[in-house]
């Protein structure tokens, strides 16, 4: 459901970097060692309010967050690329649960992303510097 006021393209990256932190505190969570322990949780959360902070950043349509989303979707699709040729080749690796769960929502969501990020639509949608000055006078 579109919120009100906010292009297609704004909220879906938004969402997707939200959904990602959400995902990274649960995972992050789930996996700890039990009984849970301060800094496990604490790494969560801080992998977690990364994404989230993106999230923020790609609401607010700041240009920087539409780069960092950028580059960050380039890494996750050559991180995963590297993984499933991991596990075609049949390597002695040991993948955790929280890598399979979290490539199924982020390989298409990145697939889909990236090309979209790279437009011309979206420099539009994301004008805003970081830091903008004020007109004097």
């Amino acid at each position: 459901m579109k919120p009100a006021g906010a292009p297609a393209g704004v909220w879906v990256s938004a969402s997707f970097f939200a959904l990602s932190g959400a995902l990274e505190i649960g995972l992050g969570i789930w996996e700890a060692p039990r009984p849970l322990a301060f800094w496990p949780v604490w790494e969560a959360v801080g992998r977690g309010l990364l994404h989230l902070l993106l999230a923020a950043g790609l609401w607010r349509r700041l240009a920087l967050c539409r780069s960092i989303a950028l580059v960050y979707s380039l890494a996750a699709l050559v991180l995963y690329a590297v993984v499933l040729a991991l596990a075609f080749a049949q390597a002695p690796v040991a993948f955790p649960a929280s890598v399979v769960i979290k490539s199924l929502f982020e390989v298409p969501s990145c697939a889909l992303l990236f090309p979209y990020l790279r437009s011309p639509t979206a420099a539009v949608l994301f004008p805003r510097p970081l830091l903008a000055r004020r007109p004097s006078g």
